[in-house]
């Protein structure tokens, strides 16, 4: 009797061990981007091309929330900004963090401010661009690479430009560089912490 409550006890800690590692290493996920800047996902690497991508824990062995990651998730418009980052000269990594950054990938964000969509352009700086529906994600997207890549022909350095998305060209002139705005300077460091983050998404 005893033999057989050990044999239980082994099997059920068998069991549990399985499922903890089960939640501790999810399965893996793959994707690339074809040349028409499509991106593929699959579970199982059937093409050459495909990468392996981390799939972020909800949970680790203990049951316990995982650490949340500090770069956000999100593969939903990986093909329209490699578009517009190949129409607009910009890596596409760089289009994707300022697109975190300003909006966390939410097409209906509206700023107290006023900004609205993807990139959170300015009603003005939309109707300037020609982009009609600031919501419309294609419409937001192919407006702020556009005036991402005016920003950076204008002053020749990612930040001061990555400054001036956020605060203004006047703001940026008027100081020379990158404004001594907490938001701004904040929004800055996130925009380069997030860029380097995001390059491994566009690898082929």
């Amino acid at each position: 009797m005893q033999n057989r409550f050990v044999h239980i006890a082994i099997a059920v800690a068998m069991t549990c061990s399985a499922a903890s590692n089960a939640l501790a290493n999810p399965p893996s996920m793959y994707r690339f981007i074809d040349d028409r800047g499509v991106v593929h996902f699959s579970n199982v690497p059937s093409d050459r091309r495909y990468q392996a991508i981390k799939v972020p824990r909800k949970v680790n062995a203990l049951g316990k929330e995982a650490p949340k990651r500090t770069i956000p998730v999100n593969y939903g418009y990986d093909s329209l900004i490699v578009r517009e980052a190949k129409a607009n000269q910009l890596d596409p990594a760089l289009v994707k963090a300022v697109i975190a950054a300003e909006s966390n990938f939410s097409a209906k964000a509206v700023s107290h401010a006023g900004a609205q969509g993807l990139m959170q352009l300015m009603p003005k700086t939309a109707a300037d661009l020609g982009v009609q529906d600031p919501f419309e994600a294609p419409q937001n997207v192919s407006g702020g690479s556009r005036y991402l890549r005016a920003m950076l022909d204008r002053y020749g350095d990612l930040s001061r430009a990555l400054a001036a998305y956020n605060a203004g060209t006047k703001a940026v002139d008027r100081y020379r560089g990158i404004p001594p705005y907490p938001e701004t300077k904040a929004y800055v460091t996130r925009v380069l912490a997030y860029y380097r983050g995001y390059r491994g998404d566009f690898q082929r």
